[in-house]
């Protein structure tokens, strides 16, 4: 099974959210039906990146990696580059 690392971003609320899960479909729908609790004011959340890896404690490493950002120009790098793997 893959793990993937996403970015999802609200503009109503102007912000990225980063997180991990192994299916990024249903996790987006959950996000924007409400079902989680730190995204439910910013619906709708749109996929801005994700990117896979072999197993969950690596995907779990490079979230931590990207929320240890805490700059807004690193985390828009990090979907730019993704963005340009695919």
């Amino acid at each position: 099974m893959e793990f993937f690392v996403y970015i999802i971003y609200s503009s109503s609320l102007d912000k990225y959210y980063v997180g991990q899960t192994n299916n990024v479909n249903n996790r987006l729908i959950r996000h924007n039906k409400g079902l989680e609790k730190y995204t439910r004011k910013g619906t709708p959340w749109i996929l801005k990146a994700f990117k896979g890896f072999p197993t969950r404690k690596q995907a779990m490493n490079e979230e931590r990696r990207i929320k240890n950002f805490k700059s807004r120009k690193r985390i828009e790098l990090w979907i730019e580059v993704v963005g340009a793997e695919k």
